[in-house]
């Protein structure tokens, strides 16, 4: 599936793989400009390379306001605009019950997943202004709205990264920037690649879609929440899980 981003200059984090790289791929595929940003920078570099003129990478810290500065204004030098964001950095923390939860740990993944679209938000919402609007996509996931064991860090960040979302959308609808979350359920990632059969059989279960879902589907629908057909969405929270969430 590919929209129509002619003329837009996009920032896309967590890009130099998984989710972030399928939605750097497609919003160029639709003729947006994307920085392509991650901590991994030979990562982003790899990626940006293989889309094309079209790509630049940024290496990016996104728990660090400067280095989130840095990278607002090398999307802005590059294109002379933005138009269009996509925060999905994001990191999974340790397992751990919430009494036996390392508060070093728990501020490392709040920092990252919840302080990193904060910092972003913040100086993307003026530079998006300042281009006469556009979009922003927060990637939450399906532990946005449910919990899961052993996992506290994650899951409160997650559920106030929508908190967050919604009362952005609120302050600046009027001014033509929507912002809305996505809600993956759990995708054929990178970061699964380290889980043996039987644990993936068991999160493929819990879809009543009978598999993982895939990059590319979040891609798609992360690109259609940017896209001028979405339009009149906003301040809203858009599940892709395979049936998960309504079980």
């Amino acid at each position: 599936m590919t929209f129509d981003f002619s003329g837009k200059a996009a920032l896309v984090t967590g890009a130099a793989s998984g989710i972030g790289e399928a939605v750097a791929r497609q919003l160029a595929a639709g003729g947006a400009r994307v920085l392509v940003a991650d901590a991994n920078g030979d990562g982003a570099r790899a990626v940006a390379d293989s889309i094309g003129a079209n790509a630049r990478a940024f290496t990016v810290d996104i728990a660090d306001p400067a280095a989130v500065a840095a990278m607002v204004d090398d999307a802005v030098d590059a294109f002379g605009a933005l138009h269009l964001a996509v925060n999905n950095a994001g990191i999974g923390g340790a397992s751990h019950p919430t009494a036996e939860y390392p508060p070093e740990e728990w501020q490392r993944v709040i920092d990252v997943n919840l302080g990193g679209v904060f910092h972003s938000m913040r100086l993307e919402i003026p530079a998006i202004l300042a281009a006469g609007g556009g979009a922003i996509v927060n990637m939450s996931s399906i532990l946005g709205s449910n919990g899961w064991a052993g996992s506290i860090a994650y899951v409160a960040a997650k559920h106030a990264l929508l908190g967050m979302t919604k009362t952005a959308a609120l302050e600046y609808a009027a001014k033509g920037l929507r912002i809305n979350a996505v809600g993956p359920g759990f995708i054929d990632t990178p970061l699964l690649s380290h889980m043996d059969a039987e644990a993936h059989r068991g999160l493929v279960a819990l879809h009543p879609a009978g598999r993982l879902g895939t990059s590319e589907e979040v891609a798609a629908l992360t690109c259609f929440l940017l896209s001028e057909q979405a339009a009149f969405v906003n301040g809203s929270y858009h599940l892709i899980d395979g049936g998960y969430s309504a079980r």
